[in-house]
């Protein structure tokens, strides 16, 4: 069954800097570039990659960014149902300092905007889960994607709020819990969504049991250098990292969701799938920007397949 991927293709504007500058202060960056991102479209790649099938569900306004949008998604082969809003679309700015960690100063344009009718394009027993993040549903069309998931009740969710959590309204934040997604947090969100549902936890496995408690789906925490733990109700466990050299950070929970989607889609059992995730998230980071090359993914395939895992 396919993944309907719910969400934004973005411009990502890179640019490289020592650091951040403080306020007033003057600082040259050393390299910048364009590249494809958005969360939706990160996490789409690692499916398209893998070979699931799946649904890009996402708007491309206008402007220069929406027709350098338009011109790489053609190149893939990826295009959206979505008629073409008039609305420009938007960037993100992605400063990654020495070390690869990285900051975003987001444009929202019409990659954001998600009208009521489009819906009506989507046969959601077309699909075998659908993918959100918090971004979308912080914004004013956020309501139009959380009326068409209620409204299909039995498809399956994935919901990976990303870095707006703390941002997304009340009301909004409960009607996600209410759809008992299956939640892709990283460290710092496991312990933030478990407190706004109320739950006392010191540490991401205490949080990953409580959350699992309030949605009675799965929880999947990402620890950065330190891999990744789950927990399903009747199975929980740690998945070791893979070592990697971090050129940036830009996109590495999105890729890492989109690779556990994939493998889950086409079959293989959650360690497996995790451990796919893990390598392909690293793989990511050991470039710039959010998506891997031709001649990287050929890298990485070739490693799994050494290792038994594909």
């Amino acid at each position: 069954m396919k993944t309907l991927i719910l969400g934004s293709t973005v411009v990502d504007v890179i640019l490289r800097l020592p650091r951040l500058p403080r306020s007033q202060e003057s600082c040259n960056i050393y390299h910048q570039e364009l590249r494809l991102g958005g969360c939706a479209f990160n996490a789409s790649e690692a499916l398209r990659r893998f070979g699931a099938d799946y649904t890009l569900f996402s708007p491309i306004g206008g402007g220069v960014y929406g027709d350098y949008v338009r011109r790489e998604l053609g190149k893939l082969g990826v295009s959206s149902p979505i008629p073409a809003p008039a609305a420009e679309n938007g960037c993100c700015y992605c400063f990654v300092e020495e070390g690869g960690e990285r900051t975003f100063i987001s444009y929202h344009g019409a990659e954001y905007r998600f009208e009521k009718p489009w819906f009506d394009a989507l046969n959601a027993a077309d699909y075998g889960a659908a993918y959100l993040c918090a971004l979308e549903v912080e914004e004013e069309g956020g309501e139009n994607l959380l009326d068409f998931l209620e409204a299909h009740p039995d498809l399956p969710v994935w919901f990976a709020p990303g870095p707006r959590l703390a941002a997304l309204r009340e009301e909004r934040f409960r009607r996600c819990l209410a759809l008992h997604p299956t939640l892709h947090l990283n460290e710092g969100e496991s312990l933030e969504t478990a407190r706004r549902c109320g739950k006392t936890a010191a540490t991401p496995e205490e949080a990953a049991r409580a959350l699992h408690a309030v949605t009675g789906s799965p929880v999947i925490v990402t620890l950065g250098g330190d891999g990744c733990l789950y927990e399903t109700g009747t199975e929980r466990g740690h998945i070791p990292p893979v070592e990697t050299q971090v050129a940036d950070t830009i996109g590495a929970g999105d890729a890492h969701v989109g690779a556990l989607m994939g493998r889950r889609a086409l079959g293989d059992d959650w360690r497996t799938a995790l451990t796919i995730a893990n390598h392909y998230a690293a793989a990511v980071t050991a470039v710039t920007g959010a998506q891997l090359g031709d001649g990287d993914f050929a890298a990485l395939k070739e490693r799994l397949t050494r290792e038994g895992l594909l």
